[in-house]
Order: structure tokens, then sequence, then C-alpha cells
């Protein structure tokens, strides 16, 4: 299993025309074309490893779940830019296979109030404006009135989970916010854009370290928790993958946020404070980030491939959309540099992974999670988790519209 070299994937001239011309090839052609860019290997790898999109995360049952709407969010952005159906064809065999006529979802249930559910359901909006079929639109009423009675803390805080009672987590916020966004945005419910900024502002209160300047993963606010700290409620550490979803939905939310929102400050400064932390727990040696943030280097400690996936997606689009200066971009390229280097290999069938993915890390629950280092650093890792697949196929796209094509441009 060789390793990618980085030179070639600088060579981005894939045209979007698949669905004409380029099926119609000639020979001579074909030992000409361009090479194909990682984003388009890794989702025809992700095809091919789950061609049953319900079963995604090894799962052996279909279940609505987040990790399957990261997978259909990522492939649908591939197919429109590259306008090759399977990927969109894709991401609807899901949608369609577990969403019945009048909006109900198979395996959702609303009185679990899980906030991950949310986020299985952010591509139907994407399906839903090419093709106003009724069931989108009513499975995303479904997942958006959850919210009206998901229990909050105090402050008006999601509770992560019904089952993790007064928490707020850091995944949190990229499952339900950008998603109650969109929805305000697109379905004229403006009072909803408040609910979310309110959301960055207690994680932000609440999780935020001075002095080491990164989010711990949860917060209980009851402090009862034996992983919580009794004075602050914080958890131990700091988990790379949780921060990793917060700068995520940091950049995904203001897709939707109004600009001329009073709280939209709100979150553009948090935005700044997490660009801060990103580059000053940078592995100056590769360009990725640690399982721990704050413990490089130490025993148990290793590099890790979707916090490293989600910090160099958050960097390349807070570029990209002028929320980072220009001063930020040498950083991105740098990330995702080394996140090919680092992560991405060619399997022995020719297709292509990303190894070195955390499986999974949480806090409380049964068995308990301690938030200790030992249990960060102890987790199985996986190749080829859907947590790391989806935002470096997120983050290829990205990467190849604002260094590949210029660099192109310049040949």
């Amino acid at each position: 299993m060789k390793r990618i070299n980085i030179c070639v994937m600088l060579l981005f001239l894939f045209a979007c025309s698949s669905q004409s011309g380029n099926r119609k090839q000639s020979a001579e052609a074909t030992l000409t074309a361009p090479t194909v860019p990682l984003f388009v290997q890794m989702s025809d790898a992700e095809l091919k490893r789950n061609p049953d999109p319900r079963l995604i995360d090894f799962r052996e049952k279909p279940k609505w779940e987040y990790t399957n709407g990261l997978i259909c969010l990522a492939v649908l952005q591939v197919w429109q830019k590259t306008g090759d159906e399977k990927y969109y064809n894709y991401a609807k065999s899901y949608a369609d296979s577990m969403i019945r006529d009048n909006g109900s979802i198979l395996t959702y249930k609303k009185s679990d109030f899980n906030i991950d559910r949310l986020n299985a359901g952010k591509f139907l909006f994407t399906l839903y404006n090419q093709e106003s079929t009724d069931r989108y639109r009513l499975a995303l009423d479904t997942l958006r009135s959850q919210m009206e009675e998901h229990p909050r803390t105090a402050e008006g805080g999601f509770w992560h989970k019904k089952r993790y009672p007064n928490q707020m987590w850091l995944d949190g916020l990229y499952m339900g916010s950008p998603m109650l966004a969109q929805y305000a945005a697109e379905f004229e419910e403006p009072a909803l854009f408040d609910d979310v900024a309110q959301q960055f502002y207690l994680i932000d209160k609440y999780t935020w370290d001075n002095e080491k300047e990164l989010f711990y993963h949860g917060w209980d606010e009851s402090k009862t928790q034996r992983w919580s700290n009794p004075e602050t409620g914080v958890s131990p550490h700091f988990w790379g993958r949780g921060m990793g979803w917060l700068a995520m939905a940091l950049v995904d939310v203001l897709d939707y946020f109004p600009e001329d929102h009073p709280k939209r400050e709100v979150i553009l400064n948090i935005l700044d404070k997490m660009a801060k932390s990103v580059v000053r727990y940078q592995d100056e040696e590769t360009g990725v980030w640690w399982q721990v943030l704050d413990k490089a280097h130490e025993d148990g400690n290793y590099l890790e491939a979707s916090c490293s996936s989600m910090f160099t997606y958050f960097l390349l689009k807070g570029v990209q959309k002028g929320y980072l200066s220009d001063e930020y971009k040498p950083v991105a390229e740098k990330a995702y540099k080394g996140v090919v280097s680092q992560f991405v290999k060619y399997e022995e069938d020719g297709t292509v992974s990303l190894t070195n993915i955390c499986g999974v890390a949480g806090l409380g629950g049964t068995p308990y999670r301690s938030g200790t280092y030992e249990y960060y650093i102890n987790e199985p890792k996986r190749d080829n988790d859907p947590k790391g697949v989806g935002p470096f196929i997120m983050a290829s796209l990205l990467y190849e519209t604002q260094f590949a094509d210029q660099k192109n441009a310049a040949l």
C-alpha cells in the first residue's frame, strides 16, 4: 500500500461534463486524461465500500444516523461539482429508503431527543430544492419539530441527548445548528437564528479555556457527572474531533446566518478564537493535529485523521468565505498536504483510504466514559470511518478549488 504523491494532487483539470461527452472518451483521450482529484477518488471508494448507504459506519442494519447524513452531504457536494449523477442517486437512495411518504423516518424516535439525528437530515435540503418532493420537506419539518421540545439548560442550551441530561457537547453544535440555520433561512423562520446564536454563545461561555485557548469536549450544567469538574462542570480534556465538529459548525452556520443579524458577530468572534487555536496546536512537522490536542508527543497520543480533516475544512472554508484573512491560506495548504501525506493511502484494489481515525469518543453512558487522557487515547482507531471520510471529501473539494485551479491557470 503506497502513499499518494502529493504533487500529483496539485493538478486539477477535472471536467464537470461527465454526464455527456466524457462517457464516450476515446482510448487516446483516456491516455491523456487528467489525474482524478482526491475528492472523487475518496467518494468513489466510499460508494464501493458501502454500496448501501443505509449501512454506512460499519453497520449491519439500516439506521437514520448522523454519519450517514455526513457522507450523503459530502457526496452531494461532489455531485454539484462534477455533475456525475451517481453521487446524487446515492444520497437520494438513502433518503427514499428511510423516509415514508408522510415524512416519518425509519428508526428515528423523536422522544429520544438526540441532537445527532438532525445532522442526518442536512442533505435533504439539496434533494428538496432539486425535486420539491413533499416527503423531504415533511421529514425536515419532523426534525425541526424535535428542537421545539428538546430539553435545554437553564439558559437555553440544547442537551446533547435526553439520556445525557444537563450536558452540552461540542459535537452537538455541528449536529444541530447548521441544519436549524438553513431551515430558518429557507423556510422563513427568522426567530430561529437567535436560538442558533445562543448555542454558540453558551458553548463558548462554558467550555473555552483562556489559558490553553482550547474548548473542552463537554460541559455538565449540574456538575454531577463523574467526568465533570466540580467547580466549572467541564470535562477533563480537549478532544481533537470535538473541536473539529465545532469548527465546521462555525463556518457552515454562517452560510445561512443573515449578515445584518445583531448576533452574527458572536459567531464570528468565536470563529476567530477557533482559528487562532487551530494554528497554535497544528503539529509543526506534519501540519496535522493530535487526538488530545494539548498533549503532543505524550505516550499513547497520536496524529488523528478526522480532526485534522475537519480543521483543514474549517481553514479552507474560512479563507474562501472571507471569515479568515489570507494569512491563514498557507496554514490551510500545509494542513491539507499533511492530511494527504499522513493518512491517505491506496489499497491493493486501487481504492483510496483514510487511515488512523478515532472510532468514537463520548462522555458518560454505559459503559461509563470517563473523559480521561487514557480514555481518549485508547478508543479504537479505524480506517475509513465516515467521521473522517466525510470531512476529508469536503476539505478536498475546497482545496482543489482554491489551490489546484489557481496553479493550473498559471501553467
